[in-house]
């Protein structure tokens, strides 16, 4: 593998697990280039004040943030994160609403959720679906979790874009949003809204999904 190949390599294994001081700079990096899109996965979740939620692989953690704002002083928004670094980065930053248990974080990955049975009101991920490789498993584990009239808002860079990035070539899985929509129903959850964020090189696919009924 030459120099620029390891390089690509690296950047992807950042992306998609932040470790180190690589890995803070990456968080600080996603919550500015992310930034919208996470706005708008937010916006489709329809968050309400006192409201139970979850950020699944929150990543910079932008999406605490905002989902902090959303629920208020009597709800509670759960973090779940694969990178200790990311977890590490939340605690500090969030640190008030972690003590008092609005924020509740947790190291687990996406297809094994730590939350009980229809305990969720809405969640939302973005940019995570490239990492994960069971994302039947991940939608099955999403529905488990949500109340019935819950929504769980699946944000997604439109995978033709994605393509042309250098580094997606290095362990991402780019899938078609209807792909991604199949792996949804199978799990028990249908499209509820599909919106498209951004015109420019990178455009973005915000899914909200609900449960089957």
């Amino acid at each position: 593998m030459d120099v620029r190949s390891r390089v690509l390599a690296g950047v992807a294994r950042q992306l998609g697990h932040p470790q180190g001081v690589v890995g803070r700079l990456v968080g600080a990096g996603l919550n500015r280039g992310n930034g919208r899109a996470v706005e708008a996965a937010v916006d489709a979740a329809s968050v309400v004040a006192g409201a139970s939620v979850a950020d699944l692989g929150f990543g910079g953690g932008v999406g605490l943030s905002l989902l902090l704002d959303r629920v208020g002083p009597s709800g509670t928004v759960h973090g779940v994160e694969v990178s200790e670094e990311m977890l590490l980065a939340a605690r500090r930053r969030h640190s008030a609403a972690v003590a008092t248990g609005r924020l509740v974080l947790h190291r687990a990955s996406l297809d094994r959720l730590p939350l009980p049975e229809t305990s969720l009101d809405g969640l939302v991920t973005t940019n995570t679906v490239y990492f994960l490789d069971d994302l039947t498993q991940v939608f099955a584990e999403m529905a488990r979790v949500l109340a019935p009239s819950g929504s769980a808002v699946v944000g997604i860079g439109d995978p033709e874009a994605m393509a042309k990035l250098p580094f997606t070539g290095y362990g991402f899985r780019l899938r078609a949003v209807d792909d991604v929509l199949a792996s949804a129903r199978a799990a028990g959850l249908e499209l509820r809204s599909h919106e498209r964020v951004g015109d420019g090189a990178r455009p973005f696919h915000i899914l909200a999904l609900g449960p089957t009924h």
